[in-house]
């Protein structure tokens, strides 16, 4: 499990994650996602290095959305890989998210 931190165009704080998101690293995964969410307004995470993720990785992403929205901060997914994109769908929780799922050229959905 990787995470690289950098300043996205925009200014956000951009977090990447390269690895599962699943429940073995759940504990590393919330501890960075609560302290980016808190410590910068707009925080983006880009989630287009994730392998596999499983019910515990959605968990925390829900938990992250809702914690960015009760601080009135802003967090932004963005690059979802396949294997997010197959959970979230999976829930039917594209609109609780509410950020755009893109499907990039010369990939089958």
């Amino acid at each position: 499990m990787e995470f690289t931190t950098q300043t996205a165009a925009d200014g956000a704080t951009r977090m990447a994650i390269d690895g599962d998101l699943i429940i073995y690293h759940a504990d590393e995964i919330k501890r960075r996602l609560i302290d980016g969410i808190r410590g910068n307004e707009v925080f983006e995470l880009d989630l287009s290095r994730v392998g596999e993720m499983d019910s515990a990785g959605f968990q925390l992403l829900a938990l992250a959305k809702h914690e960015s929205r009760q601080i009135d901060h802003t967090l932004r997914i963005v690059g979802h890989s396949p294997a997010v994109r197959e959970i979230i769908e999976f829930f039917n929780m594209v609109a609780f998210f509410g950020d755009p799922l893109v499907i990039p050229a010369g990939e089958h959905a």
